[in-house]
């Protein structure tokens, strides 16, 4: 069953979080511990109004356990979603001029992170995820759906082009190189 998330989820989503997003944790948070990042992320999770906000998030679940979540928000909002965190970083004088990289575009609805725990990879959990996603956005009007991918990560990237993306341009993010996807939702 995939329903949107609630704050109370933050525990088992955060673990699910960190494995899709792994050191860009970091990134967003302006600190070099990952889990000091995470813990920093998971308060953010619980309030609303920003990229990482339980709002934002669908899970799947089988019995009590959350099996998977997808994280999604519109990309001419991300500026704005992304404000509360720069505004949390930008409080340390070391950080004047720091900058979080907006991997969404205006006009495209984004996938920012999913992730299946490892317990139940292989179920199509993934596909049903970004396939919810997908018809939230199509349910709000995007027309388009963008994600990006680490461009050595075959098995990401080959299920994406199942589902329809295609290679969009590359960019760089926390000294990694990403494929940048898109899927046509409405014409």
């Amino acid at each position: 069953m995939i329903v949107p998330a609630r704050k109370e989820d933050v525990q088992q989503i955060m673990p699910l979080l960190h494995a899709a997003i792994g050191d860009i944790a970091c990134t967003l948070t302006g600190v070099k511990d990952e889990q000091e990042a995470m813990n920093i992320l998971a308060d953010f999770y619980v309030e609303k109004g920003n990229r990482i906000s339980y709002e934002h998030v669908l899970v799947a679940w089988e019995g009590e356990a959350i099996t998977g979540m997808a994280l999604g928000y519109g990309g001419d909002a991300a500026a704005k979603l992304d404000a509360p965190l720069l505004s949390r970083i930008l409080q340390n004088p070391a950080h004047a001029g720091y900058q979080i990289m907006t991997e969404a575009r205006p006009g495209e609805y984004y996938l920012d992170s999913v992730a299946v725990n490892p317990a139940y990879q292989g179920k199509g959990i993934a596909r049903a995820l970004i396939g919810a996603l997908e018809n939230k956005a199509k349910d709000e009007g995007w027309p388009r759906l963008s994600l990006i991918a680490l461009d050595d990560n075959e098995k990401a990237t080959a299920l994406y082009s199942r589902m329809g993306y295609a290679e969009d341009g590359e960019l760089e993010l926390a000294g990694h190189r990403y494929l940048r996807m898109v899927k046509q939702l409405m014409q």
